[in-house]
């Protein structure tokens, strides 16, 4: 803005605000404060299960569902269900994601119950699973030990840990930094790759892409996203998950008529199209990559896919990186399959890839959303 006495045009072809409207209009269009209320309250519970869940609760996890519930049992254990009204069934119709976020939901609670001196004994699926779908039995079962938990030099990083979605820095990341991140990835398991700005990066910008256009492209799993954005302030504040549209240009695009679950639902659209190319401008910007894989042959391999990201996204962090996922490719619905194919083909080394990523550096980024520790226990 030039000055508070021109006209700010935030859309083009849209909406134009008078200069005494312009600082009224930018103050009622911020991030929603009270919808990043459990970063802020994280690690101040006194009871040390409920101070470990503060933080296990700020985990990545697909479309930010959140789809974690525990109970509580005695006084030195609880058990982790899934929300199952919280999974993503037409892009995650085997609710894998799904489980790689319960890893890294469970790999925090770890990492924030050895910061208090407990060693948390986790056991994947006590009562069965169902590689399928998930269903009412626990994903996890946990015992805390006192006074045998080791701290993780990673909680440094628990609170500043981001998803960066924004576009990366035309800046190349240095090979020794890759390495490290790698290093931290794996664990538990899983096999983890990170590369820099080579040839194989310039083909998985392209690939990337293409998987994000296909699921744009494929009616119901664009609908799935739609039906969970929440656009502006009001609507994050009631609801602290899904896709949070956010900020000055999306409060213009309200006003204009552009930006609306019917817009972005209408690949005919102009706040469709915009989106689009905004998406375009990220994928293009990465200039490095990462992944990880394992054999998935139980769905223990998938929560330790996601116990070895989040290490990974808190390495990132320690590193000044930032990290996004970008795993359409990944996903196990009809209209992937060739790109699930192709990228299996081209990185999978015959392993089942959990994860991929791009990586960059970022300007920085608020906290997502959270809905905060009440809403999870039962």
């Amino acid at each position: 803005m030039s000055s508070r006495r021109n006209v700010l045009k935030l859309i083009g072809g849209g909406v134009v605000l008078a200069a005494t409207t312009t600082g009224g209009f930018l103050a009622l269009n911020q991030p929603s404060r009270a919808a990043r209320a459990p970063w802020r309250e994280a690690g101040q519970y006194d009871e040390f299960r409920r101070r470990a869940l503060s933080y296990a609760l700020l985990a990545p996890n697909p479309h930010n569902r959140q789809p974690w519930l525990v109970q509580l049992n005695g006084d030195q254990e609880l058990t982790l269900f899934c929300d199952l009204e919280r999974r993503l069934p037409v892009t995650d119709p085997q609710d894998r994601q799904i489980v790689i976020g319960c890893g890294a939901f469970l790999e925090l609670l770890a990492i924030a119950a050895a910061e208090d001196g407990y060693h948390a004994i986790i056991t994947p699926f006590p009562e069965g699973e169902d590689m399928a779908n998930l269903d009412r039995r626990p994903v996890a079962h946990v015992k805390f030990v006192a006074g045998s938990g080791q701290p993780d030099p990673l909680f440094a990083q628990v609170l500043a840990r981001r998803s960066n979605k924004t576009p990366y820095h035309p800046r190349d990341v240095p090979q020794a930094l890759l390495v490290e991140l790698a290093q931290a990835g794996g664990a538990f398991g899983t096999s983890s790759t990170c590369i820099g700005n080579t040839p194989l990066a310039a083909r998985l910008r392209d690939l990337t892409w293409r998987g994000h256009t296909t699921e744009m492209a494929t009616p119901d799993a664009l609908q799935e996203s739609v039906d969970l954005m929440r656009i502006g302030a009001g609507e994050v504040t009631a609801n602290p998950d899904g896709i949070e549209l956010e900020g000055p240009l999306i409060g213009a695009g309200r006003l204009a008529g552009v930006v609306s679950r019917e817009t972005l639902g209408d690949p005919s659209s102009t706040g469709f199209q915009q989106g689009l190319d905004m998406y375009q401008e990220m994928a293009m910007s990465a200039r490095a990559f990462g992944w990880l894989a394992n054999t998935n042959a139980s769905r223990t391999d998938q929560l330790n896919a996601g116990r070895a990201y989040v290490r990974m996204n808190l390495k990132a962090t320690e590193l000044g990186l930032g990290i996004h996922p970008w795993s359409q490719a990944l996903q196990e619905y009809a209209e992937m399959s060739g790109l699930f194919e192709e990228v299996h083909g081209l990185i999978g080394g015959g392993e089942r890839l959990q994860m991929l990523f791009r990586i960059g550096y970022a300007d920085p980024v608020i906290p997502t959303p959270r809905r905060g520790l009440n809403a999870h226990l039962v």
